[in-house]
C-alpha cells in the first residue's frame, strides 16, 4: 500500500467523519452567539468531522499527520530515520495540534534537537523504571541545578539530561566548588524530586478526583472501536481488495502454474489410456485422487502469505483499529473467487479429455461436471482456510510449514486413497471421518463411479463402478456426496473460526535475548543482583580520545592511506511507472548531478540532506552497490580509476540496516569476517588479537558473547547492532569505510557511543565517510567536512566545517537573505533550516548555482585535481587473486558459520527432528506389520502407499522448513558478497554440506522407527537399501528448496512455486499412474522423477 492509502485506511477505521452531529451543534451555537472561529480552527475540525470534505493543501497536510477523532496521542521514537528540520516541523505540528484541540500528547524521542525539545511543555525523565522529574521543560535544568550540577554552553539540554543521570557522565557536570562530588544515583533523584516543588504538585494533582459531571455525554466513548461493525468490515474489506490487485502477480502466478500442471495431467491420464474396467478405473481414482491433491496444496501458499502479514495485522490491531474478525471475514470471503477460479479452471482443463463420464446426455454430463467443480471449489476453500488458521496460531514460517506438512500427512493418510478405511487399524479408523480428503475422496468418487458410464455388470452381480467404490472402502449411499459438501463447508467454517480466534487471544511471540557464554551469564546475573552496577558505558566527550583508549597505537595490522576522488558523477534510472502515470514524460530520471569532491584519509566526512537528497544513493555509487541504473563520471582511488573487483579489497561499507547472522555470537561474526577478509599471510594469533582489538575499540567486549539474534524479536539492541555492523566491516581492516546512517534510530547516548567509535576508527588513519540525519551539536562537531545535498542530487556545499562550525556559518551567513544562526542553535540543524526548499522558493535563489559559483567550489575543484593525480613511485592496486582466502579457506569458514547456526537454531533443527520422529511413529502406527501380511493386491498397494507418502510428503515437508531459514540467511549472503568475502561456489557447497550429518541422522531414526512397525522383510541388503534412499530423497528435497528459494524473488513466490513441483512430482511418482509403455515420451519424464526413482 502507498502511504497515502495507508493513512487513508488508517483514517477510515478510526472514524473521520463521525462527529457530525458535534460539528453541527458547535457551528448552531456559534452562529446564535455571533461567534465567528479561527479560520484554522475551523478549518480542522471541518477536515475530522466531515466525512467527504474536499481537502485543500492545508487540511490534507493536518489529514496525514493525524487522521482519526483521537483525543490522546502516543508516539514511540517518531524521529528514526528523519533529518532534525523534518523533526521539528513534525513536533511543530503536534504542538498545534496539542494547544488548538487540548488533545494530550506524549511523544519519547532518541536524539531531539535543542529547538525539537523547546517545542515541548512538560517532559518526563526515567531511568531505571523510575521517573526522574515530571515537570514543566523549562524548570529542568532548574531541577538539576538545584542538585548541584550546571549545563555547560552549546550543550543540548536533552542530552544533558541523558547524562547527568549517569554515573560515568554526571561527574563532568558537578559545579559546586565548595562540596565534594559524590555520585547521586537515580533513586536519590528520585526521592528528591518527590520532595521537591514540581513533585508535590505532581502528587497533589493526582490526588484530585475527576468531576465526572463537566463532561459532554459525547466526550467519552464506551466502545473500543471507533466504528460500528459494518464500517469496520467495510474499511478492511476495501483494503484487502487492494492488497489483493498489488498482490495479482502471485495470484497469477499460481493460476498460471494450475493450468500448466492441468495440461500436463491430462497428458499422462489421457482417455486414450483408458477403459471401461477395473484396470482404467483404478488409474481413473488415482487421477481424481491426484485432483484432490493439487487442489488442496494449491492452497497451502496461503499459509506463508498470511504469515507474511501478521505483524501488521497484531500491530493495527493493538491499536484498536479494528477487531480480529473485521480481518478475517474479508480474507476469508475475498479468497472465495479464486477458489472458485482453480476450480473451472482444472475441471475444464481435465475433466473431459481425461475422459470423467462421457454420457450422451448433456443435462447428466454438465450435471457431474458441476458437481465435481462444486466439490473442488469447497475442498479449496477448505485448504486455504486451515492454512489460514495454522499462520495464525503458530505465527512463524518454519514452525507453520512443519505444523502444516504434519497436518497435511495425516489428512491424505486418512484420506482413503493411500489406505483404504478397511485396511486402517480398527483403533485409528474415526481418523478417517476427521480428514477432509476423506470427503472430498467421497464426494469425487460417488460423483464418477455412480455415474451411467460404469454400470457395466460385474460376474459378481454389481456394477463396475460400485466394485471400485467398495475395493476402497468408498462404497457409500450418492446421498453422501452433499454430505460431502456440507461437511468441507463446516470444515472451512470451522477453520475461519479458528483463524478468528487465534487472531484474537494468541500474541506475537515476545523478544528475547540469548546468551552463550556461562561467564557472561553469571556475570549478568551478579548485575542484575546489584541495582548500582551498570553496564560498561562511557562519557560522552567524543572529541576528545583519552590517551589509554587510542586505537592508534592498537591496531596491530599495516594498511595503505587511500584517497577517493570523484568528478562530474551522474547517476540515472528508469522512470518509475507511478510517476508517468502523473505526466513525468523523461523516460530516464536523475538522481545525482554533477557530483565532484574527495575523501582524504584521517578525516570524518559528513554526507547531509533533507530525506530523498541522494545521501545513500551517492554512496552506494561510489561503493558500487549500485548495480542496475546508468552511472557517468570519473571516479578514481589514489589516482588511480576504480576497479570494482579490487576496490572491494580495501573498502568496507555498513549498511543502515544491520544485518548479521541471528545465530551466531557477537565476537564469532567479527571473527567470521577476520577469517575471510584478512590476507592469508597473517596467522591466527594475530588475527585473534586484531579480533580482540576490534572489539575494544568499538566497545562490543562486554556483549561479546551475546547472540545477534534476530530484530525487533531477540538478540542484540539497535545500538548494539549498529556497533557490530562497524566492528564487521573495521576488522577487514579496510582503508575506506562508508557507514550509512550510522546513529540512525539510537538515543543521543547510544549515538554518542557509536560516533566515539567512528572518531577510533579515523584516529587510525582511514578514510570515513557516514551519511546522517540528524546530529546534536556534539555529534556534528564530531566530522572534520561536510558534503550537503538538495532533493534532486546536487550539491550546495562541500568544504570543512571549522570551529564550532565557523567555516559552514560563514559560508550560509554570506548569502543575502539567508536567516542569521542564534546563540546556542545546533548547525546542523539551521543549516537544513535555511536551505530547505521553501527558502530556496522565498528568497528565489538556487543554492546548487551558488555553490558552482562560489570560492568553494573552485577549492573543491582544485583539491580533485590534485588528488586524481598519482603520487611519484605510486603503484594501481593489485591483488594476485580476487578473495583473500582460497576456495578451501572460504569452504571452511562459511561451513564454520553453517555448523553454528545450525546447532542454534532449534525452531529449524529440533523442529524436523521432532516432525520425523512423530511422522515416524504414526506412519508405523497406521501402517503397523502391513508389509508382513501380504495376502491380496490391496495388501501390496498399502506396502506401496507407505513408501509413496514417506517419500512425497515428507520429502515436501523439508523442501518447506528450508526456505524461511535460506530466506533469512539469503540477504546476509548478499552483503558478505558485496564485500568480496567469498564466492557463490564455497557458500553453496558449505551450505549443502551441513545438511549431511542432520539429514543422516534423522534418517537413521526414520528407519530404525518405520522398518520394524511396518514389518519390512528383514535383511542387511534390504535395511541398508531403505536406509540409502530414505537418505538421499530426504536431501535431495533440503536441496530442492535451496534451489527455489534462490530462483524465486521472496518467500511467497517460493512457497507458490514449491507447491507447483509437489504436484509434478507427485503426478509422475509412480504411483497415481504405473509408467505408460505406449507413450516413450512419458517415460523419459516418468524416469527423470527422483521421486519415481526413490
Amino acid at each position: 500500500m502507498t502511504v497515502r492509502e495507508t493513512i487513508d485506511f488508517s483514517a477510515r477505521c478510526q472514524g473521520v467523519g463521525s462527529r457530525a452531529d458535534i460539528v453541527a451543534e458547535i457551528t448552531k451555537k456559534e452562529k446564535e452567539a455571533g461567534i465567528i472561529p479561527d479560520p484554522d480552527i475551523d478549518t480542522y475540525m471541518k477536515a475530522i468531522s466531515v466525512e467527504g470534505q474536499s481537502e485543500n493543501l492545508q487540511t490534507e497536510y493536518v489529514l496525514k499527520m493525524i487522521v482519526g477523532p483521537i483525543k490522546a496521542l502516543f508516539m514511540d521514537e517518531i524521529s528514526t530515520g528523519l533529518d532534525s528540520s523534518t523533526t521539528f516541523q513534525i513536533v511543530t505540528c503536534l504542538q498545534q495540534l496539542a494547544h488548538i484541540t487540548d488533545a494530550t500528547a506524549v511523544l519519547s524521542l532518541l536524539q531531539p534537537a535543542p529547538e525539537t525539545f523547546e517545542l515541548f511543555d512538560d517532559l518526563i525523565l526515567m531511568a531505571e523504571g523510575k521517573i526522574v522529574y515530571h515537570g514543566p521543560r523549562s524548570q529542568a535544568l532548574q531541577f538539576f541545578n538545584d542538585c548541584g550540577f550546571w549545563c555547560p554552553e552549546r550543550k543540548g539540554v536533552a542530552d544533558f539530561l541523558q547524562e547527568v543521570i549517569s554515573k560515568k557522565d554526571q561527574s563532568q557536570y558537578w559545579y559546586r566548588m565548595d562540596i565534594p562530588y559524590n555520585y547521586v544515583s537515580v533513586d536519590q533523584f528520585s526521592e528528591i524530586f518527590k520532595e521537591s516543588y514540581w513533585g508535590r504538585m505532581l502528587d497533589d494533582e493526582l490526588s484530585q478526583p475527576s468531576d465526572k459531571s463537566q463532561f459532554h455525554k459525547n466526550a467519552l466513548s464506551f466502545s473500543k472501536y471507533s466504528l460500528g461493525k459494518w464500517d469496520l468490515f467495510s474499511a478492511c474489506m476495501r483494503r484487502e481488495i487492494l492488497l489483493m490487485k498489488r498482490n495479482s502477480f502471485i495470484y497469477v502466478f499460481k493460476t498460471v502454474q494450475l493450468t500448466i500442471t492441468a495440461i500436463i495431467t491430462m497428458t499422462v491420464f489421457i482417455r486414450t489410456q483408458l477403459a471401461v474396467d477395473l484396470i482404467g478405473a483404478n488409474y481413473l481414482l488415482g487421477s481424481l485422487y491426484y485432483t484432490l491433491v493439487r487442489l488442496m496444496t494449491n492452497g497451502v501458499a496461503e499459509l506463508i502469505m498470511t504469515i507474511t502479514r501478521l505483524p501488521v495485522v497484531d500491530k493495527q490491531k493493538a491499536f484498536y483499529l479494528y477487531p480480529a474478525w473485521a480481518y478475517c471475514l474479508p480474507a476469508s470471503i475475498l479468497k472465495i473467487p479464486f477458489s472458485v477460479l482453480d476450480s473451472i479452471v482444472w475441471t475444464s482443463v481435465t475433466y473431459y479429455v481425461i475422459g470423467y463420464s462421457p454420457e450422451i446426455s448433456r443435462q447428466a454430463v454438465c450435471n457431474l461436471f458441476f458437481r465435481q467443480f462444486l466439490l473442488l471449489v469447497v475442498l479449496h476453500m477448505s485448504s486455504t482456510s486451515m492454512c489460514r488458521c495454522l499462520a495464525s496460531i503458530f505465527k512463524t514460517d518454519v514452525t507453520a510449514s512443519t505444523v502444516g506438512s504434519l497436518v497435511l500427512v495425516l489428512m491424505f493418510l486418512f484420506g482413503g486413497f493411500i489406505l483404504p478405511r478397511p485396511s486402517l487399524p480398527s483403533w485409528l479408523r474415526w481418523g478417517f471421518w476427521l480428514s477432509p480428503m476423506s470427503y472430498g475422496e467421497i464426494g469425487i468418487t460417488l460423483n464418477e463411479f455412480l455415474a451411467p458410464h460404469w454400470r457395466k455388470i460385474q460376474e459378481e452381480g454389481i456394477t463396475i463402478g460400485r466394485k471400485v467404490l467398495i475395493n476402497h472402502g468408498l462404497d457409500f449411499h450418492a446421498s453422501f456426496y452433499w454430505i460431502s459438501v456440507g461437511a468441507l463447508l463446516a470444515f472451512t467454517i470451522l477453520f475461519d473460526f479458528g483463524f478468528i480466534l487465534a487472531l484474537t487471544y494468541i500474541k506475537q511471540p515476545k523478544m528475547s535475548r540469548a546468551l552463550v557464554s556461562k561467564k557472561r551469564l553469571s556475570q549478568l546475573r551478579g548485575e542484575e543482583k546489584d541495582n548500582n552496577v551498570e553496564l560498561k558505558s562511557i562519557a560522552v566527550d567524543i572529541k576528545h580520545t583519552p590517551r589509554g583508549s587510542q586505537s592508534t597505537g592498537k591496531m596491530v595490522l599495516p594498511f595503505e592511506p587511500l584517497t577517493i576522488t570523484f568528478k562530474d558523477v551522474q547517476y540515472f534510472v528508469d522512470t518509475p511507472p507511478e510517476m508517468r502515470k502523473h505526466g513525468s514524460n523523461e523516460k530516464k530520471l536523475q538522481l545525482l548531478r554533477n557530483i565532484t569532491g574527495a575523501f582524504r584519509p584521517g578525516i570524518l566526512t559528513a554526507l547531509m540532506g533533507v530525506s530523498g537528497a541522494g545521501k545513500t544513493t551517492l554512496m552506494d555509487v561510489l561503493s558500487g552497490r549500485k548495480t542496475g541504473g546508468v552511472i557517468e563520471g570519473d571516479i578514481r582511488i589514489a589516482g588511480y580509476p576504480k576497479v570494482q573487483k579490487t576496490f572491494e579489497r580495501v573498502s568496507g561499507y555498513c549498511e543502515q540496516n544491520d544485518i548479521h547472522s541471528p545465530y551466531i555470537t557477537v565476537e564469532e561474526s567479527v571473527t567470521y569476517s577476520a577469517w575471510l577478509r584478512l590476507p592469508r599471510e597473517i596467522d591466527s594469533v594475530t588475527k585473534k588479537k586484531f579480533v580482540d582489538e576490534v572489539l575494544e575499540t568499538i566497545e562490543l567486549d562486554d556483549i561479546k558473547d551475546c547472540l545477534v539474534g534476530i530484530p525487533g524479536q531477540s538478540g542484540l539492541s539497535t545500538e548494539q547492532r549498529k556497533r557490530l555492523t562497524i566492528a564487521v566491516e573495521l576488522v577487514s581492516n579496510p582503508s575506506i569505510i562508508f557507514m550509512d546512517e550510522p546513529t540512525s534510530g539510537l538515543d543521543a547516548r547510544a549515538a554518542a557511543v557509536v560516533m566515539r567509535a567512528v572518531k577510533n576508527v579515523v584516529g587510525t588513519g582511514r578514510t570515513t565517510v557516514c551519511t546522517i540525519h540528524q546530529p546534536s551539536i556534539d555529534i556534528f562537531e564530531t566530522f572534520d567536512e561536510l558534503i550537503q545535498m538538495k532533493p534532486g542530487g546536487q550539491i550546495i556545499y562541500s568544504g570543512m566545517l571549522g570551529y564550532q562550525s565557523s567555516k559552514l556559518i560563514e559560508y550560509f551567513q554570506s548569502i543575502p537573505g539567508v536567516p542569521k544562526i542564534k546563540d546556542n542553535y545546533n548547525p546542523a540543524t539551521w543549516m537544513l533550516e535555511v536551505t530547505s526548499a521553501s527558502i530556496e522558493e522565498e528568497l528565489q535563489v538556487d543554492f546548487a548555482k551558488i555553490y558552482q559559483e562560489s570560492d568553494l567550489y573552485q577549492e573543491t575543484i582544485e583539491l580533485v585535481r590534485e588528488l586524481s593525480q598519482p603520487w611519484p613511485g605510486s603503484s594501481d592496486l593489485h591483488f594476485s587473486t580476487r578473495f583473500p582466502q582460497n576456495i578451501l579457506g572460504q569452504f571452511m569458514a562459511c561451513l564454520w558459520k553453517q555448523h553454528l547456526s545450525y546447532w542454534r537454531s532449534p525452531e529449524y533443527n529440533l523442529t524436523r527432528f521432532i516432525f520425523m520422529v512423530a511422522a515416524a511413529l504414526i506412519f508405523g502406527a497406521v501402517f503397523w506389520q502391513k508389509g508382513d501380511k501380504i495376502n491380496n493386491q490391496q495388501d501390496l498397494f498399502n506396502v506401496l502407499g507407505s513408501m509413496y507418502i514417506s517419500v512425497i510428503f515428507l520429502g515436501v515437508n523439508y523442501c518447506s522448513t528450508i526456505l524461511p531459514y535460506v530466506s533469512t540467511e539469503r540477504s546476509v549472503l548478499y552483503r558478505e558478497k558485496f564485500a568480496g568475502m567469498y564466492s557463490s561456489m564455497a557458500y553453496s557447497f558449505a551450505q549443502v554440506t551441513i545438511e549431511v550429518p542432520y539429514i543422516l541422522l534423522q534418517s537413521i531414526l526414520y528407519v530404525a522407527i518405520t522398518y520394524p512397525m511396518i514389518g519390512f522383510h528383514w535383511s542387511v541388503q534390504k535395511v541398508f537399501w531403505y536406509f540409502y534412499c530414505t537418505f538421499c530423497t530426504f536431501l535431495y528435497f533440503v536441496y530442492l528448496g535451496m534451489l527455489i528459494m534462490s530462483l524465486s524473488i521472496n518467500l511467497d513466490i517460493a512457497a507458490v512455486l514449491s507447491t507447483a513441483v509437489y504436484t509434478i512430482f507427485n503426478l509422475f511418482s509412480g504411483f497415481l499412474m504405473p509408467r505408460p509403455v505406449s507413450l516413450p515420451h512419458l517415460q523419459k519424464i516418468f524416469s527423470g522423477c527422483l521421486v519415481f526413482i526413490a
